[in-house]
């Protein structure tokens, strides 16, 4: 993958804090070229006159449109030529983020990684970042259904204006976004600060057999240790509430699986709920199978292979995770469980 050119979606509700988080990488980051693709509503983009002037940036504004949904194709030949320039020497840089509108959901940009076979030889997604504003998140969620598809679609979710809450706010806030998505880490930026490290070069698109479930809120300190907060959420069990946000999260579990069934399983459910379904990964056991069956989709592009050996007969436990909207959970389970192994 190394021949790759790393791309990171950044995105966020108004005023979440990209463009703050995006100055600070640019402050401490002076080894690396970054090209950023950044788009607002209407002709005049004013973000882009808050990022810093630095050597190492280039920024393609994309205007007059959401970059998320109207202009995909803009998009993709952005991409094309923003390559070919790189390949030419015209440009140089290292990696590509690019920063959505707030209004945005990042389903079809997602998409646009998949479904063109160009942009797939030459460029490596790597992960969906999305902020938090800590300040107006539990309004924001209750009023702006996007935001729930933001942070549903995320591989990280960074908490912003910690400073403005209290911890028991704090607690919900965790609490409400586990509750929407359980894949992503939680992380905190203190004072709109974060380590490059925390959020890019996450790997999150590869094919891999890291089912992280997230257990609360995780603070790295001083960029190498990783302090695990799981507290938070276990607090919050003692302040939990009854949320209706139309995305969450559904776990399945069993032990081994029998390969036909759960094929035509996972093949009915994507042609069903695929649409519904905005990020999902699986790391399955298969019955006589030594290697781990990795599955990882967003909506209905999926993908298959197999991943490392089981150390042990007794870790052969089956994870199926779908963050999506409102799916029939108690009837899916009940079929996901037909596709175990039952063992005499």
């Amino acid at each position: 993958m190394n021949n790759y050119l790393p791309v990171t979606i950044l995105t966020g509700f108004l005023g979440s804090g990209k463009t703050t988080l995006i100055n600070h990488l640019l402050n401490h980051n002076q080894h690396e070229k970054i090209m950023i693709i950044e788009n607002e509503f209407g002709p005049i983009n004013i973000d882009s006159k808050l990022l810093k002037s630095d050597r190492n940036i280039e920024i393609l504004e994309m205007t007059n449109g959401c970059i998320c949904c109207s202009v995909q194709g803009e998009l993709i030949s952005a991409l094309h030529h923003l390559y070919q320039r790189r390949l030419n020497g015209e440009i140089a840089f290292d990696r590509l983020i690019i920063e959505t509108t707030g209004l945005a959901d990042p389903a079809p940009i997602l998409q646009a990684f998949f479904i063109d076979e160009f942009i797939r030889e030459t460029i490596q997604l790597d992960a969906v970042v999305t902020l938090v504003d800590c300040e107006n998140i539990i309004n924001d969620l209750n009023e702006h259904r996007v935001i729930a598809s933001q942070i549903g679609f995320a591989d990280r979710v960074i908490l912003t204006k910690t400073d403005r809450i209290n911890d028991d706010e704090k607690i919900i806030i965790v609490k409400r976004i586990s509750n929407i998505n359980r894949k992503a880490t939680i992380l905190e930026a203190k004072h709109g600060q974060i380590a490059k490290s925390q959020w890019l070069d996450i790997n999150a698109f590869q094919l891999n057999d890291d089912l992280h479930l997230n257990n609360g809120l995780f603070i790295f300190e001083n960029d190498r240790s990783l302090t695990d907060k799981s507290i938070l959420l276990k607090s919050a069990n003692n302040l939990q509430k009854s949320y209706n946000d139309e995305i969450c999260s559904y776990l399945f579990e069993a032990g081994e699986l029998d390969l036909k069934k759960i094929g035509e399983f996972t093949e009915t459910l994507i042609e069903q709920y695929g649409n519904d379904m905005l990020r999902y990964k699986g790391v399955l056991a298969i019955k006589d199978q030594s290697q781990k069956l990795i599955v990882q989709g967003v909506h209905k592009v999926v993908g298959f292979d197999y991943g490392q050996q089981w150390e042990n007969e007794q870790d052969k436990v089956s994870k199926f995770i779908i963050i999506g909207r409102k799916l029939p959970f108690k009837e899916l389970k009940q079929k996901f469980l037909l596709t175990a192994v039952n063992k005499s």
